[in-house]
Parts: structure tokens; C-alpha cells; sequence
């Protein structure tokens, strides 16, 4: 279902921003002469749009550096006059939004740990009714895409248009080498249903290692994302917050200059055949997986009205157990993802659940 949201382009924010835009800087302003010295080197590659910096930094755990405050906001603003670009800063609650336009803070984004708490969304939508400025939000800690989109939402009525999000990764139970895991179909669901909202992506908090940075950002390109945010340190190893996700100034200059940003259409007669023609054939085969899916609920059925009659439970684990072991392994045989499998399967169960649990309780 798509969502209407009244929405002003990002090229129309003032800052000639076009796409990809970069925001970069460091995670925290630790001092003025590391945000100052940091900011000026990063500016040297003209493809940085925006300049960005933590003030407030909320963490996990208590006794960890939780940012300068309100003294490091004229150390950001500083530094954005001294390049010639806007600068971006994280607020958590409506004390923060006053200090950061007091300050000259450019644009605003909001971080995950906030976006998951619908009071603390709603008190910074009041506290911005009849501001004009650009703001992002990121997605919730949990992937939880009706709290993303509740929360953009509760600031666009409060009239913020200038909206953007951020998708920085969700955290989860499950192992995986990214701090975060990118759950890249939440973020492509939230385009879905809000086509003219601009997306950035977040390759460090998904990362959480500068080791991937370089592949997360070219991804995030390749599904044409609006932009990057990237964070950028003078010196890493000394960093007070998030020390192994942040590059020097020479290494964000080389992914960028690194990235292959393709176009988003073409003219070119025979591709666009091309392209229709195998567009053709997925719209073939979706119909075909339609119909296969539609027998296999049949066939769910039959078994239901079986256990119902026989007085079984729906769920046999062990059954199920020993499905997901057998189709993943031959998914893996035929190119399929393991991450892909699981969740196919977990639809499918759950589907045949639901059509089970309505027989048996007819």
C-alpha cells in the first residue's frame, strides 16, 4: 500500500544537494581542532555534500563517552563555514532540536534508538511544528518497518517536508560478519511504498568494521540509493566512539572516488528490448510460482482436515526441523542464499500454518 506524504525534493532543499550525496564527518566532536582538522581534509573531495558530527552519542551502556554536548555544536558549525558546507547533527529529544538550530545546525537526523520510541518521535514533531529544516531518520534498532514509517510520518504532519531516511541496519539474534545486519528488503519496502522519499544509506553502523565499508556503499549504490553517510576520523585508533568503523579522510577520498555510480535508465533501444523481454519472462515465471505456491496451500489443506480428524497438532517440529535442513541445503546446490532460503521458508510455513490452525478450528 503506498503511504501519501507531502515531500520536497532533495535537490530543492537548498544546499545543492544532488545525488549520490555524501554526508561525512566524525562520529563524535571529541575536540575543536580534531572535528576542525577532520572536516577539512574530508572537504577536499568535492563529492562530500555534508558535513556531519555526534554532539550527543547515546550508548548502550553508562561510563562510555556519551558525547560533548552543547559545546561541541559551535566546533561543527564552525567547521562547516570554514568548507563552505552544511553541517548535520543526531537529536534524541526536543532540548537537543533547540540547541542545534540556536547553534546554525543545518540539517538533522534522528538516530535508531529514538526512531523505536513512538513518545520521544511525537515529542520532537511538536517541538519542530513550524520549523523549516531538513530532517533524516533512521531506521529503528529493530527492523520494525511500521516504526520507521510512523516515525516519518509523525514529523511530516508536524509539517517537516524537507524528509528524508537513513538505513543503517537492525540489529537481530542472528550471527552475522556486520554489526548490523542491512535487512537490505526493509529498506527497499520503505521505497516501495514511499517512492519520492530520498534514502541514505549508512555503510558504517552496518558495517561496524571499516573492512566493509567499501561494499556496503557500492551496494547501497547499485540499488540507487540517494547517498552515503560515512564516518570519517583524523586518527581512528584514538577515536572516544565507534573507533573501528571510522576511516581516515585519505580512505573515505578513495571509496568514493572508488564507487561506480550507474544510471538509473537508458535509451538504448536494444537494452531496453532487452530488458523487456526478460521482464516478460519473471512476469511468466511469477505466475507459474503463484500457481505452484496455490497447490502446495492445497495440499496444506488435505493435511489439516487429516490432523483435525485425527485429533494431531498443527506443528510437528521434527518434521519441519528436518524440511528446512533438506530444502536449504538443495536451495544452496541451485545459487540460492541461505539468508534467502530461510526466510522463503518461513513464509511458506507460516502460511500452512495459518490455513491449518483455520481448519482445525472451524
Amino acid at each position: 500500500m503506498k503511504i501519501e506524504m507531502d515531500l520536497i525534493p532533495m535537490e530543492k532543499w537548498g544546499y545543492n544537494l544532488k545525488a549520490p550525496v555524501i554526508i561525512s564527518g566524525p562520529c563524535s566532536a571529541e575536540s575543536r581542532e580534531q572535528v576542525m582538522e577532520t572536516v577539512v581534509n574530508i572537504a577536499k573531495n568535492p563529492k562530500v555534500s555534508i558535513i556531519r558530527a555526534g554532539i550527543w552519542k547515546p550508548r548502550t551502556r553508562p561510563g562510555t563517552f556519551e558525547g560533548i554536548g552543547e559545546e561541541g555544536l559551535s566546533w561543527l558549525t564552525d567547521a562547516g563555514k570554514a568548507v563552505g558546507k552544511p553541517v548535520a547533527t543526531e537529536i534524541a529529544n526536543a532540548t537537543h532540536l533547540e540547541q542545534a538550530l540556536k547553534a546554525g545546525v543545518n540539517i538533522l537526523w534522528i538516530g535508531a534508538r529514538t526512531t523505536v520510541n513512538p513518545f520521544g518521535m511525537q515529542e520532537i514533531a511538536d517541538a519542530l511544528k513550524g520549523v523549516d529544516i531538513p530532517v533524516f531518520v533512521k531506521n529503528p534498532i529493530n527492523p520494525d518497518l511500521e516504526l520507521w514509517i510512523g516515525g516519518l510520518e509523525r514529523l511530516n504532519k508536524a509539517g517537516i517536508k524537507k524528509l528524508g531516511a537513513i538505513h543503517r541496519g537492525f540489529s537481530t539474534m542472528i550471527k552475522s560478519e556486520y554489526r548490523n545486519k542491512p535487512m537490505w528488503e526493509l529498506a527497499l519496502e520503505l521505497r516501495r511504498k514511499l517512492p519520492n522519499l530520498p534514502m541514505i544509506c549508512d555503510p558504517s553502523h552496518i558495517c561496524g568494521t571499516r573492512d566493509y565499508i567499501q561494499e556496503v556503499a557500492q551496494k547501497a549504490m547499485d540499488l540507487d540509493y540517494d547517498g552515503l553517510m560515512i564516518e570519517s576520523h583524523r586518527d581512528p585508533s584514538v577515536a572516544l566512539s565507534d573507533a573501528k568503523q571510522q576511516v581516515v579522510p585519505a580512505e573515505l577520498d578513495r571509496i568514493l572516488n572508488s564507487l561506480v555510480i550507474r544510471d538509473r535508465s537508458t535509451n538504448d533501444p536494444f537494452v531496453l528490448n532487452k530488458l523487456e523481454e526478460l521482464r516478460d519472462m519473471i512476469d511468466s515465471i511469477d505466475k507459474d510460482l503463484l500457481n505452484i505456491i496455490a497447490k502446495r496451500m492445497e495440499v496444506a489443506k488435505e493435511i489439516g482436515q487429516y490432523k483435525k480428524d485425527n485429533n494431531i497438532t498443527i506443528l510437528q517440529s521434527s518434521r519441519w526441523q528436518d524440511l528446512v535442513k533438506d530444502r536449504i541445503k538443495e536451495g544452496e546446490k541451485k545459487g540460492l542464499s541461505e539468508e534467502f532460503l530461510s526466510v522463503y521458508l518461513q513464509s511458506i510455513h507460516g502460511e500452512s500454518i495459518r490455513i491449518q490452525n483455520q481448519i482445525m478450528n472451524k
